[in-house]
């Protein structure tokens, strides 16, 4: 056997018990592991042995029934479920260079009503190439920079200032409006806008990004000012949709970017948006020098194109 060809079947092997590791931790037993693998539990059990000999580290606190993971199981979970999918990403786009452009394209960002702009791409990309499939990720700009530095997204949208050092980008050419989101019933519903002065008194929910540290990259905390630490922030979320519930249920009022919750008619919720108007640009960005599937490099150029043309 070529040099080569065993250094492929040791990747196979080491990449197999990633995989039986992963169904322990998920099923809690070997027996219930074993059982959904169709591999024996005395090779499964030495799989395993092996793997905690090799990383010099307990990975499992053994019961007569079950299979906790420990401290060190925990964190070589998250890096097992990153490795995986990232070989079942590889393949995948494989397996896509072999015939008509298909595979899959992964795109990750924050809640914004941008994204339909993304989606008509997507649809159009979709309704000729019926074979590639969309993942969307939700997340904070941080979750998202993170699984594009690991090659788990293709695309990212973020909102600005953001540091692009990174990343090569489109400018969408749309903008989010910054706002609050209150009930219909509530005094403040009154109001057409929202000034600074109105919030100070009230009970505030805020997303993470917007209460981060470095005020220098948070356009609210630099459009209320010196009195931003003065607020009464009493809930933080990273996602609207919940806060939005919280703030029909009267816990306060959400600090929140427009058309994201839903502010309609029919709803007990209404959208005030921030005076003096404050805005947010919003980037599609993806790492520099990539390497892309061809379902991926022709929705970048599908993309650009819509974009030059809105």
């Amino acid at each position: 056997m070529h040099m080569a060809d065993r250094k492929v079947k040791v990747i196979e092997m080491e990449i197999r018990v990633l995989r039986y590791f992963l169904a322990i931790a998920r099923e809690g037993s070997i027996t219930n592991a074993a059982e959904f693998l169709h591999v024996t539990q005395p090779t499964l059990s030495r799989q395993i042995k092996e793997l905690e000999e090799e990383l010099g580290q307990k990975l499992f606190t053994r019961g007569s029934h079950s299979m906790d993971l420990t401290a060190e199981g925990r964190i070589l979970r998250k890096r097992a479920e990153e490795i995986i999918s990232m070989v079942d990403k590889t393949e995948a786009e494989f397996s896509a260079m072999e015939g008509e452009i298909s595979g899959d394209i992964y795109i990750g960002g924050g809640e914004t009503d941008a994204i339909r702009l993304i989606a008509r791409v997507a649809r159009e990309l979709q309704r000729d190439y019926p074979d590639i499939h969309y993942h969307l990720y939700s997340g904070n700009a941080a979750d998202v920079t993170e699984r594009l530095d690991k090659g788990l997204l293709d695309f990212g949208v973020l909102l600005q200032p953001a540091d692009f050092s990174k990343y090569e980008c489109l400018n969408i050419p749309v903008k989010d409006v910054w706002g609050v989101i209150m009930r219909k019933d509530s005094p403040l519903a009154e109001k057409e806008v929202i000034r600074r002065e109105d919030l100070l008194p009230l009970p505030l929910l805020c997303s993470k990004q917007v209460i981060s540290q470095d005020h220098r990259m948070n356009e609210f905390a630099n459009w209320f000012g010196r009195d931003f630490d003065k607020l009464n922030i009493v809930t933080t979320y990273n996602l609207l949709y919940n806060a939005a519930i919280m703030v029909d249920s009267g816990i306060g009022y959400a600090i929140a970017i427009d058309k994201i919750a839903n502010t309609s008619a029919e709803s007990s919720l209404c959208f005030r948006p921030l005076e003096p108007r404050l805005e947010a640009g919003l980037n599609f960005v993806w790492k520099k020098y990539p390497v892309f599937s061809a379902a991926a490099g022709q929705f970048l150029e599908r993309l650009k194109k819509s974009f030059a043309e809105a």
